[in-house]
């Protein structure tokens, strides 16, 4: 069913709340990814508050929906969600990547509530989806198991091995998702690694490819139901999004991908954003 315009609202002002906590926290710690963590805001969002079945109070059922956040340095923005939707408390997140804390700089499912995989070298997270996916059918269950990762770490072989066993096995319990933000740590994707048309490769591999607004949270939502929809093959939806998106000094710079936020940054990214500056 599309979503309502006043449920996309909803969704809409819960992400411009995450910017503006993101942002006050990572300037806070002096540390964090905030160029990643803001592009994949409106994915993550739409999925923890609106397509995922999941409990917090029963945060182990067996046939809970599954996240893996293969681009494990956006576990800011992972946290936030988590926090909000009640899996831990809001106020543990000041001490995000601080000594002994379990929010650590990439996500660690021994820690963590609600985290499903510990993620953070690039490249692993579609395996381990396809592992917890191909689970779930030996087991009867009907749960789906979503794979987030970046535009960085699909220039790795492991993806693309990954990616080759989803089609073998027909995973279409499988919604791999791409953050495609065309920026990585050390530049564009051109500059590192050019990747041509990426949906075409995915096709090519023998995907089901669904492109998409990224920071559309109808459009996503959208997405994931015709993902879902689509039985004999994995389905990877292409999220065409911004490194930085709503800040416009850090959109489309790798130069933000981990920086720290100084005063001046947090300033007028509060200004922009019409946060607590």
């Amino acid at each position: 069913m599309p979503m309502t315009k006043e449920r996309k609202q909803e969704l809409d002002q819960l992400c411009h709340q995450f910017r503006v906590e993101l942002i006050e926290l990572l300037h806070s710690i002096q540390t964090g990814h905030p160029g990643g963590s803001l592009s994949c805001c409106e994915i993550l969002t739409a999925l923890y508050f609106e397509k995922m079945h999941i409990d917090p109070k029963n945060p182990k059922a067996p046939d809970r929906d599954r996240l893996v956040l293969s681009k494990g340095h956006a576990a800011p923005m992972l946290y936030l969600n988590l926090a909000h939707k009640g899996f831990f408390p809001v106020e543990d997140m000041k001490t995000l990547r601080q000594i002994n804390s379990d929010l650590q700089g990439h996500p660690c499912a021994h820690k963590t509530p609600g985290v499903e995989v510990s993620t953070g070298p690039l490249g692993l997270g579609l395996s381990a989806g396809n592992g917890i996916a191909l689970g779930a059918k030996l087991n009867g269950y009907d749960y789906t198991t979503y794979v987030l990762m970046g535009d960085g770490e699909i220039q790795e072989g492991g993806i693309w091995e990954a990616a080759m066993t989803a089609v073998k096995f027909k995973v279409d319990n499988l919604v791999a998702i791409l953050d495609h933000n065309h920026v990585q740590l050390d530049g564009t994707n051109d500059e590192i690694m050019p990747m041509g048309d990426i949906s075409a490769k995915w096709k090519a591999f023998g995907w089901n490819v669904i492109e998409c607004d990224g920071h559309d949270v109808a459009a996503f939502s959208d997405a994931v139901d015709a993902a879902k929809a689509h039985k004999g093959q994995p389905t990877i939806i292409i999220c065409e999004t911004v490194k930085g998106k709503g800040i416009s000094f850090m959109e489309g710079k790798n130069t933000w991908h981990g920086a720290p936020i100084n005063d001046e940054n947090y300033a007028n990214a509060m200004k922009e954003l019409g946060g607590n500056a």
